[in-house]
């Protein structure tokens, strides 16, 4: 009998959780297989996966496993508390009480919240009350069948590598089966304590200090779609000036369905549909949108008689160049200014950086890694050197009151730059001509491929093998004069699964696989002129559909 085929008929006579059992029943070989091959694994997000019996799966008994290890790792170095919230998915909820239960079981404090919050909020959560660990359960923007499960330090950044590494250790000898799941009403108003309103007015407190104006005079359409921003990002932008807001009606509340955005990943244009519709017939001057959790944020801007989605690069760049061109005007520019960024994000943000004598950092993909520069600047007495951090895919911020990217802060800060152009005379779009125009025409264009289930796995390491082994020499008719390999060079940063090919006309090509959904992320840029631009990417794109699509059945 195969492995998984084992560990199928184990939870068939174990797994007492009806929800679970039914699962198991309805699901047939090929679904067997995908969801017993291997157990689910610490990415660079934490735990995530889709919503279904399995060892690789999201549910009740990966949920209590993942937390029963975490609960010997904390027991192991001292740890006695811990707080945990949780976003607008199906099962959030849930997920978050047996955390919670299976935490208070060991004794150790748990502080919880009575409803879905923003995931920064969790971040800000563990600071306030001193906490040693958090744990946040959320899949972002992932399609709606999807779950995770996040694990944050005392400083509330997410675990770094080593620390990960160490608490899978743990959660790989816990046996799921071994005692009956906890009740969180065995232990809630013991062991378990709620947190009061009072936090999250301190939370959107220091949000709002990160305000360098105001958005007053601007117009805005707002969807938290269906997700954990929508009390909590009007309120602050209101606190900001902003008077003339919108709100999605159809995406205004939690709904773990996402009936009107399957996808809800700001990233992509579909998932602003409606607010676009909305702007239109409103004629607001931007669109502003948040992930379920509220950690990543989305932007469209007037432009003529038209919306046009920004990308992260393009948000990340327009707010860079607002924070450093805000404070050295006003002269509150700390001595020696960092602006941190993720290896994938815009070289654009070097040339923005260096017009203002800010250093840039450069980190590899996840927010951790930013949190990370925050904490060591803390612990050398330097934190307010840190002035903005992102990453291309939606993350932004600015402010140590977290250690995590926040969807609400860049909220803010896009409507407060949007105003600030606007009484200028100018849109976004008007501003990042203007950028383009002192620093180049920069193009990054991600492109992702997917390949699901276990087979689609082996296909996925397959291919990144055989790239690691014969690198490209050539991408698309321009000698490739840099090869890094993220797994062997020295780079200065953690050893990562990531190739970077830079090429004689100065694009760049980076690619990864993703650790929090079955993909295989490439970063394409090109710097020239927006036509050379467009050319240029369309051509390595190209190379990578032929390598990607061809052996992924496509």
């Amino acid at each position: 009998m195969n492995d998984y085929m084992q560990s199928y008929d184990l939870w068939l006579k174990k797994a007492t959780d009806r929800d679970v059992q039914k699962s198991l029943r309805a699901m047939d070989n090929a679904e067997i297989k995908n969801a017993f091959s291997k157990d689910l694994s610490f990415g660079t997000g934490g735990l995530r996966g889709v919503m279904s019996a399995g060892t690789d799966r999201m549910n009740v008994y990966t949920v209590y496993r993942a937390t029963e290890g975490l609960a010997q790792y904390m027991l192991r170095y001292g740890k006695k508390s811990c707080a945990v919230t949780y976003d607008s998915r199906l099962n959030s909820k849930l997920f978050s009480q047996i955390t919670a239960a299976t935490l208070a079981s060991h004794g150790i404090k748990v502080y919880v919240t009575k409803e879905c919050m923003p995931t920064p909020f969790l971040s800000f959560i563990v600071r306030l009350l001193g906490c040693d660990t958090g744990v946040n359960v959320t899949a972002s923007h992932n399609p709606s069948a999807y779950n995770g499960y996040k694990v944050y330090d005392g400083s509330g950044c997410q675990l770094t590598d080593e620390a990960a590494e160490e608490l899978t250790g743990y959660i790989g000898k816990v046996d799921m089966f071994a005692c009956p799941l906890p009740k969180f009403t065995d232990y809630e108003g013991k062991n378990i304590t709620y947190i009061d309103g009072g936090a999250e007015r301190k939370y959107i407190d220091n949000v709002a200090a990160q305000s360098l104006g105001s958005a007053d005079g601007l117009t805005a359409v707002y969807t938290p779609l269906n997700g954990a921003g929508y009390r909590i990002v009007p309120e602050t932008l209101r606190r900001i000036g902003l008077k003339d807001l919108t709100v999605v009606k159809e995406q205004s509340f939690p709904d773990g369905n996402f009936v009107t955005c399957p996808y809800p990943n700001p990233e992509k244009t579909e998932a602003l549909e409606y607010a676009k519709v909305l702007a239109e017939k409103t004629q607001s001057d931007i669109v502003i949108a948040n992930d379920p959790d509220s950690d990543r944020l989305g932007v469209m801007a007037q432009d003529g008689n038209k919306y046009v989605q920004l990308s992260g690069n393009e948000v990340g760049v327009l707010m860079c160049d607002y924070i450093l061109s805000n404070l050295a005007s006003s002269g509150k520019m700390p001595q020696n200014p960092i602006v941190v960024k993720t290896i994938v994000t815009s070289k654009m943000v070097d040339d923005v950086c260096a017009a203002y004598g800010a250093e840039v950092k450069n980190v590899l993909t996840g927010f951790k890694y930013i949190g990370d520069v925050i904490n060591k600047l803390d612990r050398a007495n330097q934190a307010d050197r840190f002035v903005f951090g992102f990453e291309e895919s939606c993350g932004y911020l600015k402010g140590t009151y977290v250690r995590d990217k926040d969807g609400v802060v860049a909220a803010a800060l896009i409507a407060e730059c949007a105003a600030f152009n606007k009484r200028n005379g100018k849109t976004l779009c008007d501003r990042l001509r203007e950028l383009y125009a002192q620093y180049g025409d920069y193009l990054l264009v991600t492109v992702s491929y997917r390949f699901e289930g276990a087979d689609g796995a082996q296909v996925k390491q397959q291919l990144l093998t055989s790239l690691r082994n014969k690198p490209f020499s050539d991408i698309a008719g321009s000698k490739v004069t840099h090869y890094c390999d993220y797994l062997t060079c020295d780079t200065g940063l953690p050893k990562s699964n990531v190739m970077q090919f830079n090429c004689e006309d100065g694009s760049q090509l980076i690619i990864r696989p993703s650790g929090t959904e079955p993909l295989i992320k490439c970063y394409m840029t090109a710097n020239g002129s927006p036509q050379s631009n467009e050319r240029r990417i369309e051509a390595i794109k190209s190379v990578l559909e032929n390598m990607f699509l061809s052996k992924n059945g496509n």
